[in-house]
C-alpha cells in the first residue's frame, strides 16, 4: 500500500520550503513598494499552514519510502507546488482565472517558459521575480531540492526519489552518498547562476534584469521581464552571454562537475553525449547561418550570432528568441523543431527527449544495418565505452514511443478542440518537450498561449508535467497495477 502519512509528511515540509520563497517574494514587493505585497504575504502564510496541517497528519510516519511512495510523491509534489504557487497570481488580480494561473505557473515549474500574459512589462518586480523563481527552483527538480538541504526528510527512498525526478535513461553519481551529490549539483547551479548575473551586470543589464535573466537563462525556462525577450536590449553581449550559459545548463551537471570543477576537461571530451550534443549545435547552427546568409541577406557576424542563439535555445529547451525565425526560410523552422525534440543532455535542466537517447539510437540503427550485411555479428551499443543493457534498450524504445504517441494525440486532441494543426502539433511538441516558444513569433496563423481553450490549457499543463518528469513517471500512476496493494 501507499504510504500516505509518510508522503503527507514530506509535502508538508516542501510547503514550508515554499512558504519561504513565496516571504522572499513578499520582501522584493516590499523593496519596490508595489501593491502584490499583502498577494505574497497572504499566499506565504496559508502555504506554511497547510504544510503545518500535513507534517502533523504525518507526524508519526517511518522515513521507509517504497518505489511507489517515490513516484506518487514527485508526481503529487509538482502539482501540489503549483496550486499553491498560482495564490499571487490570484490574491493580486493580474491572472485571476484559475486555469490561466494554473498554466503560468506549472508552466513556471516545469521550466517550459509558456505564458499566456502577452504583455509582461506591466507585472510588478514582485510579480515577475516570483516567475522566474518558480523556474529557477524548477530547473534541477523540486524534490531534489530538498534533498539537497534536508538529506534526512526522505530517508532511505532518496535514491527512489532522485530516480523518479531525474531526467535521462543513464545516471552517474559523483558521490556514494545521494544528499553530498545533490549539494554539489545544487552548488553548481548556484555557481552558474551567479557568474551570470555577474556577467549580465557587467553587460549592461539592471541588477533586477540580471538576477531574472540568469535564473531563467541557467533553468532554461525562457521567462522574461520585457516582452521582446533578450532582444529588447539589443546588445551583441548579452547575446553571446545568454548563449554561453544556455550552453552550459545543457551540459550533463555531473560530466560539467568533473571537467570544469575538477579540471579534468578530458572527461568532457570522451563523453558520447557531450560530443553528440557539440556536433548538433556546431551542424545545426552552420546550415541555419548559411540559410539566412542567403535567404535573409544578413551579415557574417549578425547571423552566426542570431543561428547560434536560436539553435542553443531551442535545443536547451530554454525558448529565449533575439529575432523573428517565423521570417526566416522553412527549412529552419523544420531544424529549429528537431533540435527541439532532441533536446539537450540528460541530467542538465532541459527538457526534450535528450542527447544520450538521440545517441543510443544512432547506434541502434547502425548495428541494425551491419547486421543486415552480416546477420550472425554481435554488435553492443555502447556509451562512454561502456555496452548499454538490453533492459535500457527496451526502454529506450518504449520512451520514443510513448514521447511520439502522446505529441500526436495531444496534437489531434487540440486539433478536435479548434486550433489550426499547425500550432497544435507546434504546442504539443512544446509542452512536451518543455519548450515555452511564443506562438506569435512562430509559423501558422498568429495566436498566444492565452487564446488557447480552457480545457486545452488544462491538457498543456499535464504535458508539461510529464515532460517534466518524463513520461514514465507519472502514467505509472495511471496504471492498475501502481495501486494493487502487492
Amino acid at each position: 500500500m501507499v504510504n500516505l502519512r509518510l508522503i503527507y509528511k514530506i509535502l508538508g515540509s516542501l510547503l514550508f520550503l515554499l512558504g519561504t520563497l513565496l516571504f522572499c517574494s513578499a520582501g522584493v514587493a516590499l523593496y519596490y513598494k508595489e501593491d502584490d505585497v499583502i498577494a505574497f504575504l497572504v499566499s506565504a502564510i496559508f502555504t506554511c499552514c497547510a504544510g503545518f496541517v500535513l507534517k502533523y497528519i504525518g507526524r508519526n510516519a517511518t522515513n521507509n519510502l517504497s518505489r511507489r511512495d517515490a513516484y506518487l510523491l514527485v508526481t503529487v509534489s509538482w502539482v501540489v507546488f503549483s496550486l499553491f504557487g498560482m495564490l499571487p497570481f490570484i490574491i493580486s488580480g493580474y491572472i485571476p482565472n484559475v486555469t490561466n494561473a494554473f498554466f503560468e505557473t506549472m508552466s513556471g515549474f516545469t521550466t517550459t517558459g509558456a505564458s499566456i500574459l502577452d504583455d509582461v512589462e506591466w507585472l510588478p518586480h514582485a510579480t515577475l521575480y516570483w516567475r522566474t523563481q518558480t523556474q529557477w527552483i524548477g530547473g534541477l527538480g523540486i524534490v531534489f531540492f530538498t534533498i539537497a538541504i534536508l538529506p534526512s526528510m526522505v530517508g532511505s527512498g532518496s535514491i527512489r526519489v532522485f530516480a523518479a525526478e531525474a531526467t535521462g535513461p543513464l545516471r552517474a553519481k559523483m558521490h556514494p552518498r545521494l544528499s553530498t551529490m545533490a549539494k554539489w549539483i545544487w552548488s553548481i547551479y548556484l555557481a552558474l547562476t551567479v557568474a551570470c548575473i555577474l556577467s549580465y551586470w557587467a553587460a549592461g543589464m539592471g541588477l533586477f534584469d540580471s538576477i531574472n535573466y540568469a535564473m531563467t537563462t541557467t533553468a532554461t525556462g525562457g521567462f522574461a521581464t520585457h516582452n521582446d525577450s533578450t532582444a529588447y536590449f539589443n546588445s551583441p553581449a548579452i547575446e553571446y552571454i545568454a548563449i554561453l550559459f544556455q550552453f552550459l545548463s545543457g551540459i550533463n551537471f555531473t560530466m560539467l562537475y568533473v571537467g570544469i570543477f575538477k579540471l579534468r576537461p578530458g572527461s568532457l571530451l570522451k563523453s558520447t553525449e557531450f560530443k553528440f550534443y557539440v556536433a548538433i549545435v556546431f551542424t545545426a547552427t552552420a546550415w541555419v547561418m548559411y540559410m539566412v546568409m542567403s535567404n535573409n541577406g544578413y551579415g557574417l557576424e549578425t547571423a552566426f550570432r542570431t543561428a547560434l542563439f536560436h539553435v542553443v535555445s531551442f535545443m536547451t529547451t530554454t525558448g529565449l528568441v533575439n529575432n523573428n525565425a517565423a521570417l526566416w526560410p522553412p527549412i529552419t523552422w523544420v531544424v529549429l523543431y528537431c533540435l527541439m525534440f532532441i533536446g539537450a543532455s540528460s541530467g542538465s535542466t532541459t527538457g526534450g527527449f535528450k542527447c544520450i537517447r538521440a545517441a543510443m539510437v544512432v547506434k541502434v540503427l547502425r548495428n541494425e544495418f551491419h547486421k543486415l550485411l552480416h546477420p550472425n555479428a554481435v554488435l553492443p551499443v555502447k556509451i562512454d565505452g561502456m555496452p548499454v543493457p538490453r533492459s535500457q534498450l527496451n526502454t529506450l524504445l518504449a520512451f520514443f514511443a510513448i514521447f511520439s504517441i502522446m505529441t500526436l494525440a495531444t496534437g489531434a486532441l487540440m486539433i478536435a478542440a479548434g486550433v489550426d494543426f499547425t500550432n497544435s502539433m507546434t504546442i504539443a511538441l512544446s509542452c512536451m518537450s518543455n519548450v515555452g516558444l511564443p506562438l506569435n513569433t512562430q509559423i501558422g496563423p498568429e495566436m498566444s498561449w492565452g487564446d488557447l481553450p480552457e480545457h486545452v490549457k488544462w491538457l498543456c499543463s499535464f504535458l508539461m508535467l510529464i515532460g517534466r518528469l518524463e513520461i514514465m513517471s507519472v502514467l505509472v500512476l495511471f496504471t492498475r497495477s501502481f495501486w494493487r496493494d502487492n
